[in-house]
């Protein structure tokens, strides 16, 4: 497919044009439709709020409050009354609006009725739209918000609270989104050095979450996604379509430098690092799909969003990625790369510099090291003890905001509770024994009950505390486990603040389940791909340990309060109780990448070696640059959307920025490697019955030989030997010879053929399979390696190799 891809490659670009703009045009044109469902089946909240849709089904619209202060006198003065009545009016008339019910008129604020706080300083005036929040035009929001504002004058505040209001103080959608891939597009070229590679992964990210957004809009109106699950699928389809896009990039470039030509070099790496790309991919939407088994409504449309960006960002990898590669050839390369290669030829990577340094650091301090990285992981994890779940409200929102001030001014007024009121509902229409036991609990500020219809009544009552403080959870479970049993009435307890603390509560009781769940599924997958029992429990151990660590961080910001106004995020408060789900799914797909990214390499030189230190430290030091820059950029995507406006989107992005960043920086590249130093042959461990009874599972195919690897012909020299050899000494430039060093032959896509070591007085022979082109590897502990192509005739060919000496404080990861 990757050849079909690259040949045809302005089918395939029209063809993905053609899709992002038609989706593009088809979710314009139908709008979005998106509903947060939190209703959970069995539990009372759901309960309630069936019996009161059979109550008031005509009670459909968004109310929204308008709310207003006076620094001197009261709200009941004829100079406030004569600036608001008007802006209330003016507010009636609109269309879209069904009825404004103020404080003024008969039972009103002129005869002292509700609507006005004790005091007298503060009213607020309820205004009911015809449609839901999220169906209210815009325009009519605006209008609404600029009519009430209109009224405010000096001593005289007005603010306007409620869902629809709080959707005109969103950032305009993409801030996030532009911001991020900015700051990964600097990433990117400045570890590419060339402006074409640096925009391959930025143009398929942009492709896949775009067609993953538009159809998640489409899809919204034939389904129930919450208003969050399109920033969530943006977030993370940029930050998987990025990387993945990287890592196909880097080993297509790293092909061209071998040698090989940009169509081969662009199949080699599909067939390498885009089947790495599919497993990772398939990884994620399987963790997300595990979602489902928490039977949570509102984490359905999460799931849809998220997983059909996660797949539309691979589709495009794999089919996109290709075509963009054979329109620009060589030039994935940047000029400097390619003068070199045109005048020195190619050269296979030789690692070296900072990532061989701390491999080697690593190797020498494996103890230390490990024990730094676990103290700072529990330190970090520290804060998680004291979790909780919850649901974030407009009390949440930055203080600058008319939602927040209209929060806390009818805080003020008329109580913290009056912002979360619950709603009990009774079957039948004898409520007054039951009105009468809840005014009197404590935590209960007032309770009033709503004249009865189709046999059922409602109960308001306002808690003496805010909707997130935690006496209002006790308020609720004394109410259901306590005073309506004792009444004897058939009731249930409702309301915006009931339904958060349900789904807190179920999504808390089943989330061990789920985190068995997608750890096992990882221990299973690692240890088929890897034959190993160890490596796969380390791994489930590390997803744990940074798990619990990012929470950590978590907690510490949006619970606790500590950093919060210097992110402008807004009030602390309860962690979104959903946000435990997608965070585990994504940071159990990311760790397994950038595991098997890391494992893999130490898989492969320890089956070539069965030296479990070289293996380790090779595997760090060739892979570790990699999984940085892929992490840097996931990084640089997820705090951006900071800036979305949505406190959950926040919530997520600097959780997950968290957990890439300890996963890759701490576990990745220093507790992990140090561990399997400690552990040493232990770690490639299976028992040979299991070894048997297991499926064969290759992250990458075997490596086939192409048109720039020709199978060599054998002619053998001798019945059953090899068609040739390549003979030499391994000397310095003092021409010493250098005895023990590693001589690797490998095939120009770096396949390895043959390794011997030279002798004492500096000779070795390897078995060349026929004629051909071949990468002749020499490393030695105290000098660098050196690595050259060599051509192969009929005949054996003689080759000496001059080593040159490491420079002191330098380390050469691969000898």
């Amino acid at each position: 497919m990757a050849r079909w891809c690259y040949r045809h490659r302005l089918v395939v670009l029209l063809l993905w044009v053609g899709t992002v703009f038609g989706v593009g045009f088809a979710g314009s044109a139908a709008g979005t439709d998106y509903a947060n469902v939190f209703s959970l089946p069995d539990t009372d909240s759901k309960r309630a709020y069936d019996l009161m849709d059979k109550a008031f089904p005509e009670r459909a619209g968004d109310v929204d409050t308008v709310v207003w202060k006076v620094d001197q006198g009261s709200v009941r003065d004829a100079s406030v009354r004569a600036r608001i009545e008007p802006a209330l009016e003016r507010i009636g008339r609109m269309d879209g609006v069904g009825e404004v019910t103020g404080p003024y008129g008969e039972g009103g604020a002129a005869g002292g009725g509700a609507g006005v706080s004790r005091d007298g300083t503060i009213a607020y005036a309820q205004v009911t739209f015809t449609e839901q929040a999220n169906s209210v035009p815009k325009a009519l929001i605006d209008d609404v918000i600029e009519t009430a504002r209109d009224a405010e004058r000096d001593g005289l505040q007005v603010e306007l609270g409620g869902q629809a209001i709080a959707r005109a103080q969103e950032a305009t959608q993409g801030t996030s989104e532009a911001v991020g891939i900015l700051a990964a597009a600097v990433v990117l070229f400045l570890a590419f050095g060339s402006l074409f590679a640096m925009l391959l992964p930025i143009v398929v990210a942009i492709a896949g979450v775009g067609t993953g957004m538009m159809a998640t809009a489409l899809l919204s109106h034939t389904t129930n996604i919450p208003d969050v699950a399109p920033l969530l699928g943006s977030l993370i389809g940029l930050g998987v379509g990025i990387d993945y896009a990287l890592f196909i990039v880097t080993r297509h470039r790293r092909g061209i430098l071998r040698g090989m030509k940009p169509e081969e070099a662009a199949v080699a790496a599909l067939n390498t690092s885009g089947r790495a790309v599919l497993f990772a991919g398939g990884t994620v939407c399987i963790a997300l799909a595990g979602m489902l088994v928490m039977n949570l409504r509102f984490l359905d449309g999460v799931v849809i969003a998220t997983s059909l960006t996660v797949v539309l960002s691979v589709l495009a990898a794999i089919t996109l990625l290709p075509a963009l590669l054979g329109l620009l050839g060589p030039r994935v390369l940047s000029r400097r790369q390619r003068r070199r290669l045109a005048a020195a030829g190619p050269e296979p990577e030789v690692t070296s510099g900072l990532a061989a340094r701390w491999s080697a650091y690593v190797e020498r301090r494996p103890r230390s090291t490990a024990v730094l990285a676990l103290v700072v992981m529990v330190v970090l994890a520290v804060p998680v003890l004291s979790i909780r779940l919850g649901t974030s409200d407009q009390g949440n929102h930055r203080d600058t905001t008319t939602t927040r001030q209209a929060y806390d001014l009818l805080a003020e007024g008329f109580g913290p509770g009056f912002n979360g009121p619950l709603q009990v509902v009774v079957e039948g229409t004898d409520a007054k024994g039951l009105v009468s036991r809840i005014e009197s609990t404590p935590g209960v500020a007032q309770a009033a009950a709503v004249p009865p219809a189709n046999g059922v009544t409602v109960i308001q009552v306002v808690p003496t505390t805010s909707p997130q403080d935690e006496r209002t959870d006790r308020l609720i479970d004394r109410l259901r486990d306590d005073v309506i049993p004792a009444s004897g009435t058939e009731a249930h307890v409702g309301g915006v603040t009931a339904v958060s603390k349900d789904f807190a509560s179920v999504t808390g009781d089943r989330l061990p389940y789920f985190i068995a769940t997608i750890i096992a599924l990882g221990f299973l997958l690692l240890m088929v791909a890897f034959r190993s029992l160890v490596v796969p429990l380390t791994a489930a151990l590390m997803n744990l340990v940074a798990a619990a660590a990012s929470f950590g961080v978590l907690v510490a910001i949006f619970q606790w309060g500590w950093g919060t106004e210097l992110l402008g995020v807004g009030k602390e408060g309860p962690i979104a109780a959903f946000l435990p789900v997608i965070m585990l799914s994504l940071l159990f797909g990311l760790s397994m990448d950038y595991q098997v990214f890391l494992v893999s390499r130490m898989h492969e030189e320890w089956v070539h070696t069965k030296d479990n230190a070289r293996a380790v430290r090779v595997g760090l030091a060739e892979t570790s640059r990699v999984i940085n820059c892929a992490a840097l950029i996931m990084i640089c995507v997820f705090s951006a959307f900071v800036l979305s406006g949505e406190l959950e989107a926040a919530m997520a992005g600097i959780g997950l920025a968290a957990a890439v960043a300890l996963d890759a920086f701490i576990l990745r590249t220093a507790l992990v490697p140090a561990a399997m130093h400690l552990l040493g042959k232990a770690n490639w461990w299976l028992p040979a019955g299991l070894e048997k009874r297991l499926p064969h599972l290759a992250v990458e195919p075997k490596e086939e030989p192409t048109a720039v690897e020709p199978t060599p012909t054998p002619t053998p020299m001798s019945a059953g030997g090899p068609a040739s050899v390549i003979h030499g000494f391994i000397r310095t430039a003092d021409g010493e010879p250098v005895g023990d060093a590693d001589v690797t032959l490998l095939t120009r896509g770096g396949r390895r053929l043959d390794r011997v070591t030279s002798l004492a007085d500096g000779s070795y022979i390897v078995a060349v399979p026929g004629p051909g082109t071949y990468l002749l590897a020499a490393t030695s502990a105290a000098h660098t390696s050196r690595a050259r192509q060599v051509d192969v005739g009929e005949g054996p060919l003689v080759y000496d190799v001059e080593l040159a000496g490491v420079p002191e404080g330098e380390v050469d990861a691969v000898s």
